[in-house]
């Protein structure tokens, strides 16, 4: 699949690692507003999310006034 593929024209996440594209693209997700739906715990489970896509979904979040579920 061709690298454009991973950037959705309706995707506002953040640019990340391959392993956390693929984990959040398996699970269905392309939007922070999705993102937002888990908590810190529940996106960890995702196999190809580390701390450091954690962190960045986290900063792109905050820039739009979202956080993790509680």
């Amino acid at each position: 699949m061709p690298k454009d593929k991973q950037d959705l024209t309706e995707s506002d996440l953040p640019k990340l690692a391959q392993p956390a594209v693929r984990a959040l693209r398996n699970a269905g997700i392309t939007r922070l507003e999705e993102v937002a739906k888990l908590t810190e715990p529940e996106l960890k489970q995702l196999h190809g999310i580390g701390p450091t896509a954690v962190e960045q979904l986290r900063r792109a979040m905050a820039d739009k006034g979202l956080d993790f579920s509680k």
